[in-house]
């Protein structure tokens, strides 16, 4: 199995990424947390932050939600509103924690839609503009943005867009082949993103249904993207990335994690969370992340169940060892 190419360093302005996938930003999933775990097994993926609300970070320069550490570079800060100069101040906030700045334009949740944040910028692209100009002038290191292919499918500019996005000062995009009013519903168009292949001169990463080391290879030769951006699929095996960058690199196809594997992660994972958050909160937090980690086991409903609803540690880990043994004794 040949690799699919032997280009595997991606250059956003000065910052260079030498894989060609991504962490994909997710609100509210990628945490610190998950990002320190991609990173023990991916040294070379670009990690993003989830949204981060340029106002609310404004007021709370030490928010949580901004913690990082050296070993999560190459990293991208995601930033979200619509009033430059907050976007600015919040840019220049982040720049000495963050190899580059992200501009989310493409988030279809009606509460930031309706604040006129994330993918509603689409409709005004003056507007996104003048944002991308606000940060770059605040900050000396790359921007990035991501979008949709439109707001609706009536109303695809995400070529445009790129363009101007481009002009403005953006060194790389990330476009999910999605519009706005489709939301997550349908397949992402993988072919529709490659409408941008030499309409831009700045790299681009295809975003939406890459879920494997083959869906990403596809993908890649479908969109002629320069990267590939993985969001929803990572959250139940941190280990998708590392696999999509060996299948890519050397046409190594790495096994999907068995159940005891994800089950050993799914460990790590919520540990890491009660050490970031507290045990309470930590095991709260991490409810969204059981039904990814035990997906299409019998009698898997009953668990998640079981394991959302549940606050006690040891309560938790006797039912992922029950899980284990169900599974054997099978």
């Amino acid at each position: 199995m040949e690799a699919i190419s032997e280009k595997n360093q991606i250059k956003i302005g000065n910052v260079i990424i030498n894989s060609r996938v991504s962490l994909a930003p997710l609100a509210g999933i990628t945490d610190f947390v998950l990002r320190q775990l991609i990173r023990e097994y991916s040294s070379t993926c670009l990690l993003t932050t989830e949204m981060i609300s340029s106002e609310a970070l404004v007021q709370r320069p030490d928010c949580n939600i901004t913690f990082t550490n050296e070993k999560e570079a190459p990293a991208a800060f995601q930033i979200e509103g619509h009033k430059p100069e907050l976007m600015a101040k919040s840019a220049k906030i982040l720049e000495q924690k963050a190899s580059i700045i992200d501009i989310n334009m493409g988030c279809p949740i009606n509460k930031i839609v309706k604040g006129n944040d994330g993918c509603s910028l689409m409709k005004n692209p003056e507007l996104a503009k003048d944002i991308v100009l606000a940060v770059k002038e605040a900050v000396n290191i790359p921007i990035t943005c991501k979008f949709r292919l439109g707001w609706s499918q009536d109303t695809k500019n995400f070529v445009e867009f790129a363009q101007m996005l481009q002009e403005a000062g953006v060194s790389a995009v990330t476009v999910h082949g999605r519009t706005r009013s489709q939301m997550y519903a349908g397949n992402a168009d993988w072919a529709e993103i490659a409408k941008l292949k030499g309409e831009i001169d700045i790299p681009y990463f295809a975003n939406g249904d890459v879920i494997s080391p083959q869906s990403a290879k596809e993908c890649l030769e479908i969109s002629k993207a320069d990267g590939v951006a993985i969001g929803r699929a990572a959250m139940g095996d941190l280990s998708l990335i590392s696999r999509i960058e060996k299948y890519l690199k050397e046409g190594v196809l790495i096994p999907e994690p068995n159940l005891k594997e994800k089950i050993s992660m799914l460990k790590k994972h919520l540990d890491f969370q009660i050490a970031f958050r507290g045990e309470e909160t930590g095991i709260k937090f991490f409810r969204k992340f059981y039904p990814c980690y035990i997906r299409n086991i019998r009698g898997g409903g009953e668990y998640r169940h079981k394991l959302v609803t549940e606050l006690n540690y040891q309560n938790i880990t006797a039912i992922l060892d029950e899980i284990l043994q169900n599974a054997d004794n099978e």
